[in-house]
């Protein structure tokens, strides 16, 4: 239960995907306040071997293809480019969401991220629009796309990042935007599409294909498919993969009758998987085809910072959201009639009055448990 319905996406957190995308702003809003705790909960040695790969790809072909599903609002490419992981030169970047209110948010968060960086960045619109947008009929037909930026991400964050509509992102082409450090120029893409019907249009074309907080809500049923986008000896990355573990602290009686429902309401979605990380992990390593290069932990911990009073950042609004998915999810669960004799709406409403109080005073923590999974396709 990373907080997503992605978050990203998942993204990567709200009662579910629709639940969050339906205040597009709060949603964004909350897409941006998780990104410090990604920032923490992301493998560097798993970081390290992407990098790695990613250096040996450009120096051999001149180029880099980066595909993301579940892009959200686009802080993958900002933390890839803050932590070097893009290699110096250029790389074209396709930014893929079901959710186009998500990806409206692309450009501004760019732009913000641009300003406040230390060393000199800028973000100004391509010349001559996006090659990726509106190219694939069949990635804006499907409905079923994928996750983000993830497990309760999936059920809140996993949400944008990879759910939503399927529509062009923004319908012109005028859409790609270009990131400019001193090193590196990155042409970020953005297509709001069903993931999988995309890489089905493009298959073999991508040197990369990144989905944070995706898996837990792609179906994995789907993910061969997916994998068809990259090219001979492409690299997967699936950070922020849920697995089934979800706790907040202080400890209250009701915690795993919530945890319980709350894990079932994401594996009655459609493509949900409340243990994905543990699936996909048995599903890539059994895999014809492709090579599994390293898995990692990658649990999220929100808490109080140490020394100050409340939460890093916009961590208290990240929490916020957490608790409303909650609140939608269980109560949908408990509304249908499911195990009621467990756990009351009164029950629930009563530990998320305490929830939301420990949030005000700076007294919650939240852990997560997800898994980060890298390797690559196999040579034609």
């Amino acid at each position: 239960m990373t907080g997503t319905d992605d978050a990203a996406g998942g993204d990567g957190g709200s009662a579910d995907g629709d639940a969050l995308a339906a205040d597009a702003e709060a949603f964004r809003r909350y897409l941006r306040a998780k990104r410090s705790v990604d920032d923490r909960a992301l493998d560097r040695r798993l970081l390290g071997i992407l990098r790695e790969r990613l250096a040996d790809r450009a120096a051999r072909d001149g180029r880099l293809r980066v595909f993301e599903v579940g892009t959200g609002v686009g802080t993958m490419v900002a933390r890839l480019i803050d932590w070097e992981v893009l290699p110096p030169g250029e790389t074209r970047y396709v930014a893929v969401d079901r959710d186009p209110d998500a990806l409206a948010g692309l450009g501004p968060f760019l732009r913000e991220w641009a300003d406040d960086r230390k060393a000199p960045a800028s973000v100004t619109e391509a010349a001559g629009g996006s090659e990726a947008a509106g190219e694939s009929e069949a990635a804006g037909e499907s409905e079923a796309a994928g996750g983000s930026e993830a497990a309760g991400e999936s059920e809140a964050a996993g949400g944008s990042e990879a759910a939503g509509g399927s529509e062009r992102a923004g319908g012109s082409e005028a859409d790609a935007l270009v990131v400019e450090t001193d090193a590196r120029t990155v042409r970020v893409e953005p297509v709001a599409a069903d993931g999988v019907a995309y890489a089905a249009e493009h298959a073999g074309e991508s040197d990369a294909l990144i989905g944070m907080a995706l898996l837990d809500v792609l179906g994995l049923d789907r993910l061969d498919q997916l994998l068809d986008a990259l090219a001979p000896d492409g690299t997967y990355y699936f950070p922020i993969t849920f697995d089934g573990g979800t706790r907040f602290r202080p400890a209250h009686p009701d915690d795993r009758a919530i945890e319980r429902l709350y894990h079932r309401h994401m594996d009655e979605k459609p493509g949900g998987n409340s243990r994905a990380g543990g699936a996909a992990l048995a599903r890539l390593r059994e895999a014809d085809g492709s090579t599994l290069l390293g898995v990692a932990g990658s649990d999220w911990i929100a808490r109080p910072a140490d020394g100050e009073a409340g939460y890093p950042g916009d961590e208290a609004f990240f929490l916020r959201h957490i608790l409303d998915t909650v609140e939608a999810a269980v109560g949908e669960v408990i509304a249908g009639g499911g195990e009621t004799r467990a756990l009351s709406a009164a029950d629930l409403d009563a530990w998320l009055e305490i929830r939301r109080r420990q949030v005000d005073s700076g007294e919650l923590v939240y852990l997560t448990h997800q898994l980060d999974l890298i390797g690559r396709v196999d040579d034609a």
